[in-house]
């Protein structure tokens, strides 16, 4: 399959400022793709949550699941159908690769500023997550900044 026409596309988002703009990307972009927006939660045991609260697992599923739902609301879409919400726990630059390979996504659309992974965030999270995806990653990323 070419880069250039993906069945199914994969935007995670993270509660990131400026994620609207990766999904906008992929809607306008890949107009005849099925768009998963995958809300990823950092598990509690990990040094860091979004946000910085620390609430129950369940509790911050779906609020991760209504802040994707949001997003999407935010993004307009004549065929917003075509978009589904999925939500997982873990390490975004491990669940992003490995629901892109498990779910048969053929490119993955991430806003990739580093805004917020450096200093601070990146001595508990590591290297940037957008790095970590296009490392990690086998099928085509494409990186909004």
């Amino acid at each position: 399959m070419a880069d250039s026409d993906p069945d199914r596309v994969l935007v995670p988002t993270l509660g990131r400022p400026r994620e609207d703009e990766a999904l906008a990307y992929a809607l306008e972009t890949f107009p005849d793709a099925e768009v998963t927006l995958l809300a990823v939660v950092t598990p509690l045991d990990a040094p860091l949550s979004e946000g910085g609260v620390l609430e129950r697992d369940d509790e911050r599923t779906a609020a991760a699941r209504e802040s994707a739902t949001a997003l999407l609301e935010s993004v307009a879409d004549s065929r917003p159908e075509r978009v589904r919400i999925e939500t997982a726990e873990g390490r975004p630059g491990t669940v992003v690769p490995r629901y892109a390979s498990d779910e048969g996504i053929d490119h993955v659309v991430l806003y990739g500023s580093e805004t917020g992974s450096t200093g601070f965030f990146r001595r508990f999270l590591g290297r940037g997550i957008a790095a970590t995806v296009v490392e990690r990653t086998a099928e085509p990323v494409t990186v909004l900044e």
